[in-house]
């Protein structure tokens, strides 16, 4: 039966094709068809065929090839599962209605050929469905490393001074994250000073004050300074309310009251020239 639809759907491979580009076109969610090109659209589609012949022809090893490739490009161009689903039912269908309307077609062979794109269409639906799935999660884990990075940066703005902007939530993880940026980049920059502005940080707790002070004394221990910037009213109120003391610590309302603390640490300051 294999043998027999293989060699249908090579006959027909043009046919088969545009007709389920045509079917695609006019049902999947038009949010993922139309932001791409018809030539993008066109060569996925070519891909994909190809990918569901060489499961057909039974080449385990190019169909493993092709999936994981093909998995890969349709995360970067957005296709969500629903979409490669709907995919794989169009196709099934397009060349079982094919195959099916042939003549001379007994209701006997009609009865086996149901049952082999019923039994064929479960299998590859699942293998696609799971390579899809685990291509999403390891770019979603690298996306998430990514953006861990960028969350807790070590940015040094001038000589032997850096600032580290904290936004959002910090949690156990983010501040293991914090920490590692915060003692290689010291030691990176050379840096004597450091600024942790946590004005992006909307609720300080004894569990994120614990995180900055002990960032803040890492720092310390690799010889440089640790300068608290962005401490806003609301936020020392909730501190002193806990009972959070960071009497050993230069704490300053501002970024700029930090940098001009921070130039005379390093022994400069910053000086207005008039216009001659």
């Amino acid at each position: 039966m294999y043998r027999e639809v293989n060699q249908f759907v090579k006959n027909h491979q043009n046919e088969i094709q545009k007709h389920w580009k045509d079917r695609m076109q006019k049902e999947a969610d038009i949010r993922y068809v139309k932001v791409i090109s018809e030539e993008v659209f066109d060569r996925t589609s070519r891909e994909f065929i190809h990918l569901i012949f060489a499961d057909l022809m039974g080449d385990n090893t190019e169909f493993a090839s092709k999936l994981e490739y093909f998995s890969e490009k349709i995360i970067r161009l957005g296709w969500p599962l629903s979409m490669v689903t709907l995919g794989i039912q169009h196709f099934v269908r397009i060349v079982a209605k094919k195959v099916m309307d042939q003549p001379n077609i007994s209701k006997e062979e009609h009865e086996k050929y149901e049952n082999f794109f019923d039994e064929w269409m479960s299998p590859i639906q699942t293998e696609i469905i799971d390579s899809y799935t685990k291509t999403w999660e390891k770019t979603v884990s690298l996306q998430k490393i990514a953006l861990q990075e960028l969350s807790a940066p070590l940015i040094p703005v001038i000589d032997q001074i850096s600032v580290m902007p904290l936004v959002g939530t910090i949690d156990t993880e983010r501040a293991r994250l914090i920490m590692d940026n915060l003692l290689s980049g010291v030691v990176k920059h050379r840096s004597e000073v450091v600024l942790i502005d946590i004005t992006g940080v909307p609720v300080v707790d004894t569990m994120v004050a614990h995180h900055i002070i002990q960032a803040a004394d890492a720092v310390r221990l690799v010889g440089a300074t640790a300068m608290l910037v962005g401490i806003r009213p609301e936020i020392a109120q909730t501190m002193v309310n806990l009972g959070i003391h960071l009497n050993q610590y230069t704490t300053k309302s501002t970024m700029q009251k930090g940098m001009e603390a921070a130039l005379e640490l390093t022994k400069r300051k910053i000086v207005h020239v008039e216009d001659e």
